[in-house]
């Protein structure tokens, strides 16, 4: 096990001046499961490759455990890699597949059985050592594909988008699953994603990147409370935060008609006001609006209401409790009972 530390690190394609990654710095601290999170053409794979030593570093450096491992070969940063794709032998076991690593390594034959069997212990593959790929579920295969990087007993797991190929019950259970082995495992564990729900339930740390810049690295829960700037509090949360625009110098700040508490204490100019789905209420007073949609989940509904500010529309996204009575069309009134977050004219988050 060892911790990570990205130091400045950056990557840049051939062909074009944009970085891919930018300048990132980065500490992950030994036995740390930390999410790598971002839309498309964010960095997140290609910061993850930094890493590994698939991909050349244009400046900066990466170390792991304390050693500089920028221009060490990929074979020698003793890491084990998870894809998106399981790439199983399908002509070998899931006991050969698991441990044909090792066997490239020279590993003696005894040590090669024992750690297989130790990990498939742990991935409950035991009864399915001697099976094929392809007698294999989804997400038996993933688990195979995570044996064999477990038995490498390398300092640090790096995992791309593992969960990608799997409907969506089994991501759930898989996830679930992985974030309990890894903590079992207390190894350094960098995971990268999409899909800012699954960064949430699984990182310990999630850090957010946008065009190649890390945008904040934070617990789940303080990226949600205290995003840093409206790219973060518009991408983490599902439904995204409710983000609406300001006139800076339109009198007192105001949500529709609904004025909003607490001033930026550097009185700053104010560029946008967010505030989070539960923490709005359909009621008899507030701001007057029209349902236009309505997303029934069973314990809950998310009604879109349309509104009026500023002279044109805009849409609240409200998080309504059990059954809701509320049709389209309906003419509501939406109060704000939570906290709302102020973001200024730069998107970056002001302190109130």
């Amino acid at each position: 096990m060892a911790d990570v530390t990205y130091d400045g690190a950056t990557r840049i394609y051939p062909g074009t001046e944009i970085a891919a990654v930018d300048s990132l710095d980065l500490d992950i601290a030994d036995g740390e499961f930390l999410v790598l999170v971002g839309p498309s053409g964010s960095g997140k794979s290609t910061a993850l490759r930094m890493l590994a030593g698939l991909e050349f570093i244009d400046g900066g450096s990466v170390s792991i455990g304390g050693r500089d491992v920028t221009l060490t070969p990929p074979q020698d940063r003793d890491i084990a890699m998870v894809f998106q794709n399981y790439a199983l032998y399908p002509n070998m076991t899931v006991a050969a597949n698991m441990g044909f690593a090792l066997k490239q390594r020279g590993i003696e034959k005894e040590e090669r059985a024992r750690r297989v069997r130790e990990a498939a212990k742990v991935l409950d593959l035991e009864e399915y050592l001697d099976r094929k790929p392809k007698n294999l579920s989804g997400g038996q295969r993933q688990r195979v594909a995570m044996g064999r990087a477990i038995v490498r007993e390398p300092q640090v797991f790096l995992m791309d988008e593992p969960l990608s190929n799997l409907d969506a019950k089994l991501r759930v259970q898989t996830r679930t699953e992985l974030a309990e082995l890894q903590a079992r495992l207390g190894v350094t564990t960098v995971y990268v994603t999409h899909d800012q729900v699954e960064a949430m339930t699984m990182g310990h740390r999630v850090a957010v990147l946008r065009d190649g810049k890390l945008q904040q690295v934070a617990r789940p829960r303080d990226l949600y409370s205290t995003p840093a700037n409206r790219f973060v509090a518009g991408f983490i949360g599902s439904p995204a935060m409710n983000l609406i625009d300001v006139d800076p110098g339109n009198g007192p700040l105001q949500l529709g008609t609904a004025p909003i508490t607490g001033a930026p204490a550097s009185g700053t100019a104010v560029g946008t006001v967010g505030v989070r789905p539960e923490h709005l209420r359909l009621g008899s007073t507030g701001i007057n609006g029209r349902v236009t949609v309505i997303e029934e989940l069973g314990s809950q509904a998310f009604v879109h209401v349309a509104i009026e500010h500023e002279g044109r529309d805009e849409v609240l996204v409200v998080r309504d409790e059990g059954e809701t009575d509320i049709q389209r069309n309906d003419n509501v009134q939406v109060g704000i009972l939570g906290p709302c977050h102020l973001f200024g004219t730069d998107g970056e988050r002001i302190d109130q």
